[in-house]
């Protein structure tokens, strides 16, 4: 098991990093979860291991820019967890749903190469042009011609209507 990087936390609310010797901030520590670096926040003044603190402080973040990962139905649902009789199965629960969910997106890496929803909205865009591009030939035999513009936007003339200035007029004779 690697060595885990010690954080000390001071009073002042400052981190600092003991193994890069410098002051850190919150979004410094979310790039060491990102790179699954161990490490443990130790309070300066008691050696508490705040480590759960500073990842809620991080999760809290996340969860207060940009789209939220839990609902306010789901936090309600878990808050009601706490304390009761289920409480240590629920944490099971999750670290174990976590995990397997953690092992099969690592295992879709592998499998393709490259982060699994990057390819499946290129696979996806395919998709859309094929079901585009059969469309097109569905409507033309059908008897329909499409107009020149976009095909995402291309306007259906029934092809058995003649452009105005090749149907006869009442002026002219018939």
């Amino acid at each position: 098991m690697s060595k885990q990087r010690i954080i000390k936390k001071y009073p002042n609310r400052r981190l600092y990093d003991t193994e890069i010797s410098r002051y850190i901030t919150l979004m410094d520590v979310r790039e060491l979860v990102m790179k699954a670096v161990p490490f443990r926040v130790v309070d300066t003044v008691n050696d508490e291991d705040l480590t759960r603190t500073i990842l809620l402080q991080i999760m809290l973040e996340e969860e207060s820019g940009g789209e939220p990962l839990f609902s306010a139905a789901m936090l309600s649902q878990i808050i009601r967890f706490y304390g009761g009789t289920l409480h240590g199965v629920f944490a099971h629960y999750m670290k174990h749903s976590l995990d397997s969910f953690a092992e099969h997106q690592k295992q879709l890496v592998e499998t393709w190469g490259e982060v699994p929803l990057d390819a499946l909205g290129r696979v996806t865009q395919r998709n859309l042009e094929i079901l585009a591009d059969a469309h097109k030939n569905f409507m033309r035999a059908m008897g329909f011609k499409l107009s020149d513009g976009d095909s995402t936007t291309a306007e259906i003339v029934p092809s058995n209507e003649q452009p105005a200035s090749d149907q006869p007029g009442k002026d002219e004779p018939g």
